[in-house]
């Protein structure tokens, strides 16, 4: 039997900053202690962004909302670590790199409040619009790379996705032709352990999630998705890697989804609080708190200046939401698609 030599992946597993907010030092990536603070400053936007937008959902004012409390330093980190130029596609539990991105969070209010125009990305923002059908953009993203190459520019198409995901065929085929193609590509997973009530136990026999990019060919890492910088080094060491023809690269961030599914959802029918307990004290935003405060970049009164601050910006984008003007019932016409039907004109004349 002739004998075939087969490249070798290992799978890396990164964390730099423990529960208690101690740094492993030589992993620590390269930032400036502005851009640390900022990683604080857009975490805690992140959840009060999250919290109030449950309240809003409870008193009617929002539609289903899924929470991401929990989920923060996955979502921060890794947009942090992006270039204006990268193609963003999103699932639909990722408002934490919306926000980090720059997307105005009254347009983000705006749609999960019910109106798609909220959607409607500002000008020069690479980001794709919000994924409620898991797992059918990641296709999507390796379009962008596609395009990308032959247009010979350097942006990285970058899919965020839930562990859920990862069970849809949509997953497997993205990842196989990536890996064929070696493309500039990279697949974010925020595995928060539940496909609604649905463990990750139940979903896969394997050991991770990363070590699925084993089979595609391409780099797979598995990041403590609750440390900040250990999800930013990922994946600027990804996008470095897509960037100069090193091929995709897929990365599990392991974290926690705090809340239930969406606002739909009752976890407590099917999660033991024991284990969301065990989960709080891996809080990411206490995490960063503390090793900040351990090098005197924060303290108690700077830290309640930061939420102070991220509650006027979400009271003004919650004020400015409100204040804009229902669509008219004949806009439903206007993207849906490119040319009308006889049928959709006289709708639309009707509407």
């Amino acid at each position: 039997m002739a004998e075939e030599t087969l490249a070798t992946f290992t799978i890396r597993r990164l964390a730099v900053l423990d529960e208690h907010g101690v740094a492993d030092e030589p992993l620590l990536p390269a930032l400036s202690e502005e851009e640390l603070l900022r990683l604080h400053e857009l975490m805690v936007l992140a959840r009060t962004f999250d919290q109030r937008a449950l309240a809003l959902q409870r008193e009617g004012r929002l539609g289903t909302y899924p929470p991401i409390t929990g989920q923060e330093a996955a979502q921060v980190g890794s947009a942090f670590a992006l270039d204006p130029t990268d193609r963003v596609f999103p699932s639909f539990r990722e408002m934490g790199v919306h926000l980090t991105l720059g997307y105005p969070v009254d347009r983000l209010y705006q749609y999960w409040a019910g109106d798609e125009r909220g959607q409607r990305a500002p000008e020069g923002l690479e980001i794709f619009p919000v994924c409620v059908s898991v797992g059918s953009h990641i296709p999507h993203a390796v379009g962008a790379a596609i395009a990308a190459r032959y247009r010979k520019e350097e942006a990285v198409a970058v899919a965020y996705f839930g562990d859920g995901a990862t069970s849809k065929g949509d997953f497997h085929e993205a990842l196989n032709l990536a890996g064929v193609f070696r493309l500039p590509a990279l697949f974010i997973c925020q595995n928060n352990q539940w496909a609604i009530s649905v463990p990750v136990k139940e979903q896969t026999a394997a050991v991770s999630l990363a070590q699925k990019a084993l089979a595609y060919g391409i780099e797979g890492v598995q990041v403590d998705g609750n440390d900040v910088l250990a999800v930013y080094r990922a994946t600027r060491e990804a996008l470095e890697r897509a960037r100069s023809g090193g091929g995709p690269t897929f990365i599990e961030c392991l974290t926690y989804r705090m809340e239930d599914h969406t606002t739909a959802d009752d976890a407590a029918r099917y999660r033991p609080p024991e284990a969301v307990e065990a989960w709080k004290r891996k809080d990411p935003i206490s995490r960063l708190e503390r090793f900040l405060t351990g090098r005197e970049l924060l303290d108690d009164g700077k830290i309640a200046d930061v939420h102070t601050q991220a509650v006027a910006t979400i009271d003004a984008a919650v004020k400015a939401m409100e204040a804009i003007p229902p669509p008219s019932p004949a806009e439903m016409f206007d993207y849906t698609c490119a040319n009308l039907g006889r049928r959709q004109v006289a709708q639309r004349q009707e509407a």
